[in-house]
């Protein structure tokens, strides 16, 4: 815990050199210039720290309890800020201010209370506003707060970035209050320069309420591609995944032989009953003697779909030696919830062994799992014995299945363990094209939610991240393209594939056009995942895509 919260504290501290903070450094450098005093930079620091605290763990619930939105709370924290901004261009608007301020903190023991207060205000709307760009450490405790684990740990993590983050701040407030009192110049103009900043800081507040900060840090990430790259790149040493795997990660099941949660709340049972299978339901009481495979899965899942094959060739060649295998399709979109496409999908994916239908995530909850895919080995007495998320490992899981049947006395001799090697060669993440988790859009236009709207793209995509142009729905799960809309994707991989669905029973088509080049066109004709583009060397390109009909939902890009 200490590794990960000193990490979390310095990557907070390098946040200052991102390209992120740079929208919101008018409003830093103006929030000092009115004669409150040297209290204002603390009440400002003090009120960011627990704004941004508070906010990055509880949101998703306050959410989910009262149904404030987090744009409501965006836009709030902006009129607030402008509310500043204006008073110090209006001297009366300035005193009402600092009279309410006065007011909210009449219970702290310091001198110049209107500057606190104001400074707490100031930073209590910076939290909100503040959107850094996260490193994985972050990055899992927020991934841990929008399932509403928020533990001792994330908070303390939490707490240090925000607090790494402070200093630097606090320091460039510090040195602009400094600046303001000592500097000759400063002291004659003092009153033109504090209505200047009120300028700054409004129109500051005005961009960020259109969402021009987008509009300016795309043009910076185009321009120079680079900046910023490498500031969270010391978060991927070994040491911090290892401690973010074993400390941020306690909600999964443990490997140390504890008991495996019962299979239950599955709706809808596939390859079931089966010849090979004497038994009529499949619970893990009923299977004790046997070793059990729980594969967590969905079947628009990319990295689901390159294990597949190696866990029915496991099937098949233990199913006689007392090995089981149960496939649980937890479904990540909407349309991964019907049955008769979920069956399509196995027979598809030749797929022979059981599997159940975890639609409202009970299984997925008793095993508190995070992962497609995820596999969970059971041996014969019901424990819970080796653990694996994610692709990769075959030899390593095979060679623990007959381990555990050898234990269990059910395998004559161990066999040959000679699994296919796969390499994947994508730098890009997976790419979500829903607002609940869309995150590398750069459009200039503000997403305009559940419903159509124009957007455009920029002069240039930057690196990992897309644009649309033309009318676009952008809903929680998936962006609906109009007729002539294009989407443009700058990626690093050998492989595109995309999840989408067309919205009529005609097939979609899609017009892909590559580094310029036009290519074969794509039809969408079901809900499933699509291979896009297949490289044979691995490398950066511009894709785009034209929908000349449009009428086609689009959920999420995956790389390989």
């Amino acid at each position: 815990m200490l590794l990960l919260t000193f990490f979390a504290f310095f990557a907070g501290i390098v946040t200052i050199l991102s390209p992120c903070i740079l929208p919101i450094l008018p409003i830093m450098l103006s929030s000092t210039a009115d004669k409150s005093g040297k209290r204002r930079p603390v009440g400002i620091v003090i009120g960011f720290v627990a704004s941004f605290t508070f906010f990055t763990l509880f949101l998703s619930s306050l959410v989910q309890a009262f149904g404030i939105g987090a744009d409501a709370l965006r836009t709030f924290s902006v009129l607030v800020l402008a509310l500043f901004g204006l008073s110090l261009v209006v001297h009366r608007i300035q005193e009402v201010l600092e009279r309410v301020a006065s007011g909210l903190t009449a219970k702290f023991p310091v001198s110049n209370k209107a500057g606190f207060g104001g400074g707490i205000l100031v930073g209590l709307s910076l939290g909100v506003l503040w959107t850094p760009c996260v490193g994985p450490i972050l990055a899992a405790v927020i991934s841990l707060a929008l399932v509403g684990s928020v533990t001792a740990q994330a908070f303390f993590i939490t707490f240090a970035y925000a607090l790494g983050t402070s200093l630097p701040m606090f320091a460039i407030l510090q040195a602009g209050s400094s600046a303001r009192q000592r500097i000759p110049w400063l002291v004659q103009n003092a009153a033109a320069i504090q209505q200047s900043f009120g300028v700054l800081m409004l129109a500051t507040a005005v961009a960020i309420f259109f969402n021009l900060d987008r509009r300016f840090q795309t043009y910076v990430l185009s321009t120079f591609p680079q900046y910023g790259v490498g500031l969270t790149k010391f978060e991927d040493i070994p040491a911090i995944q290892s401690q973010l795997e074993k400390s941020l990660s306690k909600q999964q099941v443990k490997t140390s032989g504890e008991l495996a949660p019962e299979i239950l709340g599955g709706q809808v049972w596939f390859n079931l009953p089966s010849e090979t299978l004497p038994f009529d339901s499949l619970t893990l009481a009923e299977l004790r003697g046997k070793v059990v495979l729980l594969d967590v899965w969905t079947y628009s899942c990319i990295n689901c779909q390159r294990t597949l094959p190696y866990i029915q060739n496991w099937w098949e060649k233990y199913k006689d030696e007392g090995f089981v295998v149960i496939g649980v399709h937890s479904p990540e979109f909407e349309f991964e919830k019907n049955p008769e496409n979920v069956a399509e999908a196995i027979s598809d994916f030749g797929l022979t062994y059981p599997t159940v239908q975890d639609n409202d995530f009970v299984i997925w909850r008793a095993y508190n799992n995070r992962y497609w895919p995820a596999k969970y080995l059971i041996d014969a007495e019901g424990k819970i014995r080796y653990t694996h998320f994610g692709e990769g490992k075959y030899d390593e899981t095979e060679a623990a299945i007959q381990e555990l049947l050898a234990e269990a006395g059910t395998i004559a001799e161990k066999k040959s363990i000679d699994n296919p090697s796969y390499q994947n060669y994508s730098q890009t993440h997976e790419t979500y094209l829903g607002y609940s988790r869309i995150k590398s859009l750069t459009s200039p236009q503000q997403v305009s939610r559940d419903a159509f709207a124009t957007y455009t793209l920029p002069s240039k995509v930057p690196v990992d991240s897309f644009a649309l142009a033309g009318s676009w729905k952008i809903t929680p799960e998936y962006s609906e393209a109009s007729e002539g809309a294009q989407l443009q994707l700058n990626f690093s991989s050998k492989s595109v594939f995309l999840v989408a669905r067309p919205k009529s029973e005609e097939p979609a088509v899609i017009e892909i056009t590559l580094d310029g080049e036009p290519q074969e066109k794509l039809e969408v004709t079901g809900d499933k995942l699509y291979s896009v583009i297949e490289l044979s060397e691995p490398g950066r390109h511009v894709l785009d895509l034209t929908f000349p009909n449009g009428d086609v939902e689009l959920y999420a890009f995956t790389f390989g």
